[in-house]
């Protein structure tokens, strides 16, 4: 059986970011992906390939409460769901910390506040190479330092449409952007500003996911190994479940079984959970780290919608995914609820909308798709989706993930979609044609989605409410964390994957205490690659 000083299962936002963090410490570290590298192929940049044949989607099967399967919208690479993710990376409000009262129920607070995690916020937009704007959006919180790239231009009907925004009183601001993109210095650019990056690989590596951004530099010190088609199965402990003492693997097919002084689990919140239930044994009988019958629930994701609006004259914006706009992000003197946030989404194609029928456009015949992509402007509306017990995954006997779901907030998404199509007269747009597609979820019951899921192993301060504590680890297992966004106790409304990167971080300079580490930075030798 191998050793190491921490094993690390999962190789995206938080596992990715975590590895990177620990490389420079010389500890011993092994970090286990199920998936492999994403070839970098033509098709990463074919709408037809990633939308609508799912090329990059896993064949997973999962399950709905009622037995109903479905397909999941995942995807197992080396950089996990960062691979084709938008790369909007955003804070959490500084208010998302504490209880909010929403039209549904309470959304929690955390056991740590803002500031506790905004140093590790700026550590993370650094090492994402974040672009943005200060002082732009009225809710954003206070910061440490500046973004430490200028924010990605809008192109000029993305800036007509800011302008018009503000002319009717809101506060649209420069979207925080994972790009690799010098406008100042194109030629030497990383990022080509593509019509095919939200939503798709980058074929240049130009997007900043946890492959690029953490674990291929994390792969250049001689002390971290990385082994791909490595499922996790299962943890085992010792007599009493106070410590992982083995990691169970499916290696290419093959079983094998590694060992650590820590292990982290950092398989997304829907796997993360489904891990630790299936390693239940007689310490643990009802799954690992489980005896506050909370892995597994109050699961979460972004009570989310995908629509388009039709712009008058052509959209000709090739990049798009630039502009944000939360002032209804909080209750207002117009909703006594928060609404959520309002912001772009990449570029419609023609072939994003194969299965969805021209007349649904209300303009049909004389509008083909082609025409309606043509003149698209493409919106994500996100409202906070509250935390609910039996909103939960479970593990069926033949080992699928089952999912018990029912949307909260959905006055309020509904008073956020009615909001915006409410304005299209004044922002160069068809009135009242806000068209609904699903094209990012490529279903029609949206946890299938399964973008921006958390919640399922909630840190807190109470072993008998939550999985965690506030440092991420089982508060029955002593060498056990998790830094996916399982650890969530509230979603708030924006993109959650940089608090996943800035907890990675935070969580790893505690266990850099733990292990005695300092940061001793050995000279970069070839990666150990499985």
């Amino acid at each position: 059986m191998n050793s190491y000083d921490v094993i690390v299962i999962g190789s995206g936002a938080g596992g990715g970011t975590l590895v990177r963090h620990l490389a420079p410490t010389g500890k011993r570290i092994l970090l286990l992906e199920r998936g492999d590298w994403l070839a970098r192929e033509p098709q990463n940049w074919s709408a037809s390939d990633v939308f609508v044949d799912g090329r990059y989607t896993s064949p997973d099967i999962w399950h709905y409460a009622d037995g109903e399967p479905f397909a999941p919208q995942v995807h197992y690479y080396v950089g996990g769901a960062t691979k084709l993710y938008g790369a909007a990376l955003y804070r959490l409000r500084a208010e998302d910390f504490g209880e909010l009262r929403h039209h549904d129920g309470i959304s929690p607070a955390w056991p740590i506040g803002y500031d506790d995690m905004e140093p590790y916020y700026t550590q993370a937009e650094q090492l994402y190479e974040v672009h943005g704007a200060r002082g732009e959006d009225p809710t954003e919180p206070h910061s440490s330092a500046p973004y430490p790239f200028p924010a990605v231009s809008h192109e000029p009907r993305i800036q007509q449409l800011s302008d018009d925004l503000a002319a009717a009183g809101l506060h649209p601001f420069h979207a925080p952007c994972g790009v690799r993109l010098d406008e100042a210095n194109m030629p030497f650019s990383h990022c080509v500003r593509c019509d095919s990056c939200d939503g798709f690989p980058c074929l240049v590596h130009a997007k900043s996911d946890a492959e690029v951004m953490s674990v291929r530099p994390a792969l250049e010190y001689p002390n971290v190994t990385l082994l791909t088609k490595a499922e996790v199965l299962r943890l085992e402990t010792n007599a009493a479940g106070t410590a992982v003492t083995e990691v169970v693997v499916s290696h290419d097919g093959l079983p094998e079984s590694f060992r650590a002084d820590l292990v982290v689990v950092a398989c997304g919140a829907a796997n993360s959970a489904k891990l630790l239930l299936a390693s239940a044994s007689d310490a643990h009988p009802n799954g690992l780290a489980n005896g506050s019958d909370q892995v597994g629930r109050n699961y979460m994701f972004h009570n989310s919608q995908a629509v388009l609006a039709l712009s008058r004259d052509p959209n000709p914006t090739v990049f798009q995914k630039t502009l944000g706009v939360n002032d209804f992000y909080f209750a207002s003197d117009a909703f006594e609820f928060p609404m959520g946030n309002i912001q772009m989404v990449g570029k419609s194609q023609a072939p994003m909308f194969r299965g969805e029928k021209p007349g649904e456009t209300k303009l049909a015949p004389s509008w083909t798709l082609r025409d309606v992509a043509r003149h698209a402007v493409d919106f994500w509306l996100s409202t906070e989706d509250l935390p609910r017990p039996e909103n939960r995954v479970t593990v069926r006997s033949d080992g699928h993930i089952e999912i018990s779901y029912s949307a909260t907030n959905e006055v309020p998404k509904q008073r956020l979609y009615r909001q915006l199509k409410s304005m299209l007269g004044h922002l160069g747009m068809h009135h009242d044609h806000l068209l609904r597609h699903h094209a990012y979820l490529k279903n029609e019951i949206p946890v299938a989605g399964c973008a921006h899921q958390a919640g399922t192993c909630r840190f807190g301060t109470d072993s008998a409410t939550s999985v965690l504590d506030p440092d991420c680890r089982a508060h029955e297992v002593d060498n056990l964390y998790v830094v996916d966004t399982s650890f969530f106790p509230s979603i708030g409304a924006v993109n959650p994957a940089l608090t996943a990167m800035a907890n990675a971080m935070r969580v790893g300079d505690h266990l850099i205490d733990r292990l005695g580490a300092g940061v001793v930075q050995p000279l970069p030798e070839p990666a150990h690659v499985g």
